[in-house]
């Protein structure tokens, strides 16, 4: 895969990644879904990608991708049970 392929998958999940947060923020300005429920969803994807198996870029990816998850939940600021 060239450069310019591996920089267009990386700008792809970045766009991806700001429309997703967009769009949750819009469920809970619009009451769509409550705090806790969008806290839940971004718990659940991260767990998805928590202890990944196959090869050890694979378990990696995943483990950066559980990071970057964790921290859209925390700069959402919603409110702590």
């Amino acid at each position: 895969m060239s450069d310019e392929q591996k920089d267009g998958k990386v700008l792809a999940g970045l766009a991806a990644l700001s429309i997703c947060e967009s769009l949750l923020l819009a469920l809970l300005d619009r009451k769509v879904l409550g705090e806790d429920e969008i806290r839940g969803v971004l718990e659940d994807a991260a767990m998805a990608h928590r202890d990944g198996v196959g090869n050890p870029q694979w378990r990696a990816d995943d483990a950066a991708v559980a990071r970057i998850i964790d921290k859209l939940r925390a700069g959402l600021n919603l409110t702590q049970n």
